[in-house]
């Protein structure tokens, strides 16, 4: 950029504002490296879980007809203070609708508007516990760049597995559709329990979770039967899908850190392994 361009411009290379005011509010709202900065995000973390915590406390009965207007003032203040940080977010940004349509700038408006919509709808303020999503700012603040690191490999795992979570879906909902029509046809005529196809597609997800809540029970031999191979299946099913995002951590773990393959079988090593994960060959010394 030249120096004419610099002139002009209202932000700097790292889309900081030039301009006094705006850029020292910048610096303390959107950057913790600095003492203000990092007082700002560690008094805005403490709002928010007082907040949420009155919400909490609000929803008691009894607290409420103690403590009622005190937690209700506490609501509008800390609203108030939310509303004039995200419009000073506004103000500050290089580029004010990409906030507003980011993750964190949508979780920061979503956090300002219970409040106000519970004067016309009463019961909505309730709607303020999203205001526990800006906790996630927790990370910045204290630098958390092992946690976030974490999440991200995670979060990659998830993407990559995500047509092999589609498939084992599809086949639960198919083998709920199946096995709740048998549940019906066995159970509908001798028990009120199983009245239709819905009915009983709801007991077959009970019951293959594991849940078993009781209130709808078989009490035909073959309906226990069949109940009886459901929960075997359902016990089998819970480990499936554990076992692709594992599978899908293992492989980019391996991508992260390769460690050469195996003489025997060929399967790319770990790093950090003396034998192949595979085949339990001794790593070749390097």
């Amino acid at each position: 950029m030249s120096d004419d361009t610099q002139k002009h411009s209202t932000v700097d290379i790292e889309g900081r504002p030039n301009s006094g005011l705006r850029r020292k509010l910048y610096i303390i709202i959107f950057e913790a490296d600095t003492k203000l900065g990092r007082l700002f995000d560690v008094a805005l973390l403490w709002a928010i879980a007082i907040s949420i915590l009155a919400v909490i406390l609000e929803s008691d009965s009894n607290i409420r007809a103690a403590y009622g207007k005190p937690l209700v003032y506490l609501e509008w203040i800390l609203t108030i203070v939310f509303t004039l940080e995200y419009l000073l977010r506004l103000y500050v940004s290089k580029l004010p609708l990409k906030y507003m349509t980011s993750f964190f700038g949508i979780v920061d408006l979503l956090a300002t508007l219970p409040t106000y919509i519970s004067v016309l709808f009463p019961g909505t303020q309730f709607l303020m516990v999203v205001r526990v999503l800006r906790l996630l700012r927790v990370f910045r603040v204290l630098k958390l760049v092992r946690f976030i690191k974490a999440a991200s490999v995670l979060g990659e795992a998830l993407k990559q597995s995500r047509h092999k979570i589609y498939i084992f879906l599809g086949v639960i909902v198919s083998i709920v559709l199946i096995l709740g029509t048998c549940m019906y046809i066995v159970e509908g005529g001798e028990s009120g329990n199983f009245s239709s196809i819905p009915q009983s597609m709801y007991w077959t997800i009970v019951t293959m979770t594991t849940v078993g809540y009781g209130d709808i029970v078989p009490v035909t031999t073959l309906g226990k039967f069949v109940a009886s191979i459901m929960m075997l299946i359902g016990y089998a099913i819970i480990a499936v899908p554990t076992g692709i995002v594992s599978a899908e951590i293992s492989e980019s773990y391996r991508q992260d850190h390769p460690g050469g393959k195996c003489k025997r079988c060929e399967e790319s090593l770990y790093s950090d392994s003396n034998y192949c994960h595979k085949c339990g060959e001794k790593k070749k010394p390097s």
